[in-house]
């Protein structure tokens, strides 16, 4: 087996972004958020947002980007929700953001809160931003430099082409159990797919769903992607195969945007995010659940 990334540009390495941080036309952002968890399981999830962090120290140049605050639909009742593209789109502008500008999006701990705003940007129709391979992680280990200074971007102009077909509700998701022609894949954790853990809501998956964790997509000691072959036997063992059309869902719509971008960069044509994830489907007692 050997596969290869289709799309390099949308991954920077630590070295890449280290030689352009003077780039006129470069737009570097951090997106960590922090997910709170009672160890009981008698509370909701929580997110607090990482800007003591990214006060404390940043890439140089780099600005924050609230996922919650500043990118999602807090009108919805449901975290992180995807605003409407023309909001976002103008929110980015306000950041900074324009059509001539690229963009660097990177994370602390994990990748997923750079390939969440990264899904969010492709679902706009903007397609000249990249993740930070190996993120804050790899950018404090190798000792490149840090600032604490803020972003001092000009505003600019974003132009929304939205593509709606790369997120999806949970109509789309239950209309798909039972669907041969449909692979639902489940990036959570492999005790939560199980059903041992209840973190989001009721325990257990969406019926028929298969799991390939986000965690086991990214190498933990520098949070660096996982290779091609690697990932693709991943998705394949689990019969992701390139024919079927793709669901991917996790607890709020953030994990699931790591497999999503790593089958995209694999060549696969039809990938949809749940969006609202288990954070939904978990409490609402007239959706199904499956547990081992």
């Amino acid at each position: 087996m050997t596969a290869a990334y289709q799309y390099p540009d949308a991954v920077v390495s630590t070295d890449w972004l280290a030689d352009h941080l003077e780039d006129a036309d470069l737009r570097i952002f951090e997106c960590t958020m922090y997910l709170q968890y009672d160890p009981e399981g008698k509370k909701p999830v929580t997110a607090r947002n990482a800007r003591p962090e990214y006060d404390a120290g940043h890439i140089p140049g780099a600005g924050y980007l609230d996922l919650q605050e500043d990118l999602s639909d807090n009108q919805a009742g449901i975290r992180f929700k995807m605003p409407a593209a023309e909001d976002l789109a103008r929110v980015l502008g306000e950041k900074g953001v324009g059509d001539e500008t690229r963009v660097v999006l990177y994370a602390r701990d994990t990748l997923q809160w750079s390939t969440r705003v990264w899904w969010m940007f492709r679902a706009i129709g903007f397609d000249n931003v990249a993740i930070l391979d190996g993120g804050w992680h790899s950018w404090e280990a190798e000792g490149r430099p840090v600032s604490t200074d803020p972003a001092t971007y000009p505003a600019g102009t974003v132009t929304a082409r939205p593509r709606p077909e790369v997120f999806v509700g949970k109509d789309q998701v239950k209309g798909a159990i039972g669907d041969a022609g449909t692979c639902t894949i489940n990036a959570l954790t492999p005790n939560i797919h199980r059903g041992d853990d209840a973190r989001y809501g009721r325990a257990g998956r969406i019926p028929g769903s298969v799991n390939v964790p986000a965690a086991a997509l990214q190498e933990p000691k520098m949070m660096k992607l996982t290779t091609p072959d690697e990932a693709l036997a991943a998705f394949e063992t689990v019969g992701a195969d390139r024919e079927k059309r793709i669901i991917v869902y996790c607890g709020g719509g953030v994990a699931a945007t790591l497999d999503a971008f790593l089958l995209h960069q694999l060549g696969y044509a039809d990938i949809a995010v749940y969006d609202n994830s288990m954070t939904e489907w978990a409490n609402d007692p007239d959706l199904p659940m499956e547990t081992d």
